[in-house]
């Protein structure tokens, strides 16, 4: 699983900005939050891009989950998913880690839509293209404190994990 390193509020405090430095260098939501943490679990910076790639925007700008938190799901993956098909209290173990993440996530941010995250019409069309990344870009989106958000929650969790207090 983890590599043997230490988690402290430090740590969480400098993956957390390189996860915001990730994203403010054009990288989307999801792939931000997974870069900074992969290394922990032997995944390299290509492949947590790679595989955190169809995440951003709401899962492929769908605006639907956002990434960052799908980012943050991910790395719950790769913490306590299972590679047991048949071992349903691992699958259940992943799953409430999950939904208490999820859960912190909406309460500091009081949605998992990307579209309402964003104050966006949730019926309107969004199609494929990237945006271009400019300073108009970044001020209007509150992505960057997702991203912040979903780093610290993941962070915060393996500190609880790592000292045994972690409540799922």
């Amino acid at each position: 699983m983890m590599s043997n390193i230490q988690i402290d509020s430090k740590i969480i405090e400098e993956r957390t900005a390189k996860a915001v430095h990730l994203f403010k260098s054009g990288y989307n939501c999801a792939q931000s939050v997974v870069a900074a943490w992969a290394d922990l679990y032997g995944v390299d910076t290509d492949m947590a891009l790679r595989m955190s790639a169809s995440f951003g925007g709401g899962i492929g700008r769908m605006r639907q989950t956002c990434g960052a938190a799908c980012g943050m799901f991910l790395l719950a993956g790769l913490d306590c998913g299972t590679t047991d098909g048949s071992d349903n209290a691992a699958k259940s173990h992943n799953y409430e880690v999950v939904q208490t993440l999820a859960a912190k996530f909406k309460d500091l941010n009081g949605s998992l839509i990307c579209a309402e995250l964003l104050g966006l019409n949730k019926q309107a069309p969004t199609p494929p293209q990237a945006e271009q990344r400019t300073a108009a870009y970044y001020k209007k989106r509150p992505c960057t404190e997702m991203v912040a958000t979903a780093s610290r929650l993941f962070g915060e969790y393996l500190l609880a994990e790592l000292k045994g207090t972690v409540t799922c």
